[in-house]
């Protein structure tokens, strides 16, 4: 390959946006978002991630959806440093997270965490996640994030925000907020 050709990932849309700070040698870095819209993000699990016993601590499933929401957003087009740059400085505080767990993951097992979008308010929207294990459910959270400014005051979602994430929204999902 010549030095001025870009490397593809032949999983990615090739229509979608390059995510934001990742190089051509890892494009694969940030998981993907398929064509049903949902972006998926491998993870295997390390010794650190689990109890004395080699089963991954309740914790560290946390952890990994929190990758997984952060890499979804950069596969939109932004990161979280475009975000504290835009309007005076703005950021994504979780709200409300319901979780529930499903089974135990292991030391060394590959994790998929998947994470869509889901309704979107004024100042909030939903987002949907879930790690399988082979398939299976592990965990699943329906996450409740709101936009704060710098100074972690709630901010309603600006138009070309709402418009970034209304993108990547399933069918059905209320991308308007309150009327």
């Amino acid at each position: 390959m010549s030095g001025g050709e870009k490397k593809t990932d032949p999983l990615r849309d090739p229509n979608a946006p390059d995510p934001v700070g990742l190089s051509d040698d890892w494009p694969d870095l940030a998981g993907r978002i398929d064509e049903d819209g949902v972006h998926r993000l491998g993870v295997r699990v390390y010794y650190e991630d689990t109890d004395f016993s080699g089963v991954v601590y309740h914790a560290s499933y946390l952890r990994f959806m929190e990758r997984g929401r952060s890499d979804f957003m950069r596969w939109t087009g932004l990161d979280h440093g475009d975000l504290m740059q835009a309007d005076g400085g703005l950021a994504f505080a979780v709200r409300k997270m319901t979780v529930e767990f499903h089974s135990a993951a292991s030391i060394d097992d590959v994790l998929s965490v998947e994470t869509w979008m889901g309704d979107m308010r004024g100042a909030s929207m939903l987002v949907k996640q879930r790690v399988l294990n082979d398939g299976a459910p592990v965990v699943t959270a329906d996450v409740k994030v709101a936009l704060v400014t710098r100074r972690g005051k709630p901010r309603r979602m600006p138009l070309w925000l709402r418009r970034i994430f209304a993108l990547h929204a399933p069918e059905g999902a209320d991308t308007d907020g309150p009327d």
